[in-house]
């Protein structure tokens, strides 16, 4: 039953975070110079809102590995290299007010979008061009499927997206500062 609750409250917040990069796109595409009590909330707060959606990427993946025990496809686990340093950088950035960190942060979080992308590729359907998996854990594996679209795989995109976003709203903050 906790299970069903976590995927479903997974599920909520991906769809959420969908919403939330489409509308930030739009903003960032056609609306920049307009800001708003929201934007500056966004973009003051965008190191501590990317840390925390890395920590729940993070204990999102671990509950599903360690308690669940779903096994990671090889490209989970890639990913996962991409975006478990985010708690600690993002962490130690937040923490001491260090803008500095964003450059650094936003390299490992494109590499890892790339990777996201590729597996949302093969997972809704697309033959693989280069073959990550194994036939243990096969990168197209359903395990979790929120409303009927949603799996691990674009939950993990969805994330990466979403913290590249509150980064550049931070980090388009700092220009207008200077």
């Amino acid at each position: 039953m906790l299970t069903d609750q976590i995927n479903f409250l997974l599920s909520v917040g991906t769809l959420l975070g969908q919403v939330f990069i489409v509308l930030a796109l739009i903003y960032l595409l056609f609306f920049r110079k307009r800001q708003s009590r929201l934007i500056n909330f966004i973009s003051d707060n965008g190191i501590l809102l990317a840390f925390i959606v890395a920590l729940m990427s993070v204990a999102g993946s671990l509950y599903y590995s360690e308690i669940i025990g779903l096994q990671p496809c090889d490209l989970c686990w890639i990913q996962r290299i991409f975006i478990y340093p985010q708690v600690v950088l993002l962490g130690i950035a937040w923490w001491k007010k260090d803008g500095n960190i964003i450059p650094y942060s936003m390299t490992l979080l494109g590499i890892g979008t790339l990777f996201a992308i590729y597996h949302n590729y093969i997972y809704y359907g697309a033959k693989p061009v280069v073959d990550f998996c194994s036939i243990v854990s096969p990168c197209v594996a359903q395990y979790v499927v929120g409303f009927g679209f949603i799996g691990i795989p674009l939950m993990s995109l969805t994330a990466f997206l979403i913290m590249i976003l509150l980064l550049i709203f931070k980090k388009n903050q700092a220009k207008s500062i200077l």
